[in-house]
C-alpha cells in the first residue's frame, strides 16, 4: 500500500490575494465575449490566481486500484520553482512519504521503509504524456487554466450563460477546460492523444481565502496503463504568499532505489 502511496504523491502532483487576478479579455453584459480569433490567448478572460506561494492541508480519501486509504496531505508550492507533498496515513498518524518536484526532477522519500528515489522530471510522462510540464502540474493543483496549453492553433471555444469550454490539442495532449460563472475551472481533462490514459480534476466549494477564489473540494482521477487513482480532497487549511519551508533531507542510512 505504501509503495502505491508514493506513486500517489506523483499522481496528485500530476493531477494541482496579494496579486491581482489576471483578466485578458473584454467582458460584455457580465459574460466573456467569444473571441474572433480563438488561437489568441489574449482574447480570453482567464480568472487565474496570481500567487507567490501556496500551502494547504487536506483530508483525502484515496482509491488506488482495489486499495482504499484515508490520508492527510500537505501541499506546498513555490511558484515555478518547486512542489512539495507530504503524505500521512490516518491509521498510522506518522508521515509515510515526501515528494519534491522541481522543473528538472522528482525526488521521493519512503520514510516508512527508509528508501530514497530520484528521477528526472520526464519520469512522470509514462503516466501523463509528454506535454505535461512543471507549470501544467502546478496549475492543476492550484486550479488555474494553463497558459502553456492554450498557446496552440488547435483550439475551439464554446460559451453558454454560465459556462465556457476551452478545448484543444497541444504537444500531443488533448485538453478541455470547463469554466464556471466566475471563469474559474470547474473541470479539467487532459489526455495524451492516441492513448487510453486520462487525467481529470473536478473542483467545487469555491471559497474566498484572503482574496483568492480557491476550490476546497477537489476530485482528482488518474487512469494510466498500470495505475488508477481516485482521490477526494477536502482542504481544511489554505494559505497564500507566506514564507515556506520545504524540508527534504535524505538520511545517510536510507537505501537509494533506482
Amino acid at each position: 500500500m505504501w509503495n502505491k502511496l508514493l506513486i500517489l504523491g506523483i499522481g496528485l502532483a500530476v493531477l494541482t490575494s496579494c496579486g491581482a487576478k489576471r483578466q485578458v479579455a473584454t467582458q460584455s453584459n457580465g459574460g466573456v465575449s467569444v473571441p474572433s480569433s480563438p488561437n489568441n490567448i489574449a482574447d480570453f478572460l482567464i480568472n487565474n490566481l496570481d500567487f507567490h506561494t501556496f500551502s494547504g492541508r487536506a483530508k483525502a480519501k484515496v482509491e488506488l486500484g482495489k486499495d482504499n486509504q484515508d490520508v492527510t496531505m500537505h501541499v506546498r508550492i513555490k511558484r515555478d520553482q518547486a512542489i512539495w507533498i507530504s503524505l500521512t496515513a490516518t491509521f498510522l498518524n506518522v508521515e509515510g512519504a515526501r515528494v519534491l518536484i522541481t522543473p528538472d526532477s522528482i525526488k521521493i522519500l519512503n520514510k516508512l521503509h527508509g528508501e530514497y528515489t530520484a528521477k528526472p522530471f520526464n519520469y512522470i510522462h509514462q503516466y501523463t504524456g509528454k506535454g505535461v510540464n512543471f507549470r501544467v502540474l502546478q496549475d492543476l493543483l492550484i486550479a488555474n487554466v494553463s497558459s502553456d496549453l492554450l498557446r496552440t492553433d488547435q483550439m475551439t471555444v464554446a460559451q453558454a450563460t454560465d459556462d465556457v469550454q476551452l478545448v484543444g490539442v497541444k504537444d500531443d495532449l488533448s485538453f478541455q477546460y470547463s469554466l464556471n460563472g466566475k471563469y474559474r475551472p470547474k473541470v479539467i481533462r487532459i489526455t495524451p492523444t492516441g492513448s487510453s490514459q486520462s487525467l481529470e480534476a473536478f473542483y467545487s466549494s469555491f471559497n474566498d481565502v484572503t482574496g483568492y477564489n480557491f476550490p476546497q473540494n477537489q476530485n482528482i482521477k488518474l487512469n494510466a496503463d498500470k495505475m488508477q487513482i481516485n482521490a477526494l480532497l477536502n482542504y481544511n487549511k489554505i494559505e497564500f504568499n507566506q514564507e515556506l519551508e520545504m524540508p527534504f533531507t535524505v538520511p545517510s542510512r536510507y537505501k537509494v532505489i533506482n
